[in-house]
């Protein structure tokens, strides 16, 4: 496992990079796992012990989505077809008012996210079915992260 140390917008973080498997990466960022879509190759021959062989993986881009959890099936592991709803500031998921399947309309609370203290509904920017929920109560997630996306 590699660590790194990154300062962005005068914030620390620390960055473990566990693997690099395609264009996905595992990383914790400050301990909260996410999984990293990647944009530039990595060098194999430079990095041997997070990529897995065979395999040729760009570098790691910090706004991403969170890692898959491992327990519920409503959770979708990969992003569906259709538009992303992402997270407008950080925080932590307290509430996931939608599932796979569920039809929404523009302006429905499909999640609740504590930043700061404060709850904050999180409403359908697009009107469809949900193709893909990326969170569950509990996760952290980042400015920008993906939480669902509807078709």
């Amino acid at each position: 496992m590699n660590k790194y140390q990154y300062k962005v917008q005068g914030v620390d973080y620390e960055v473990e990079i566990e693997e690099v498997e395609g264009n996905i990466a595992k990383v914790n960022v400050n301990g909260i796992p996410f999984e990293v879509e990647l944009q530039q190759p990595i060098n194999a021959a430079k990095h041997p012990s997070i990529v897995k062989p065979k395999v040729e993986a760009p570098k790691p881009v910090v706004t991403s989505a969170p890692a898959k959890p491992s327990a519920p099936a409503q959770s979708a592991a990969s992003t569906g077809a259709g538009n992303a709803q992402k997270a407008p500031l950080p925080g932590t998921i307290t509430s996931v008012n939608v599932k796979v399947g569920d039809t929404v309309a523009v302006g429905d609370v499909v999640i609740v996210l504590e930043a700061m203290k404060m709850q904050n509904n999180i409403e359908a920017e697009y009107a469809g079915t949900i193709t893909s929920v990326s969170v569950n109560p509990g996760d952290s997630v980042m400015e920008g992260a993906v939480l669902l996306t509807i078709g």
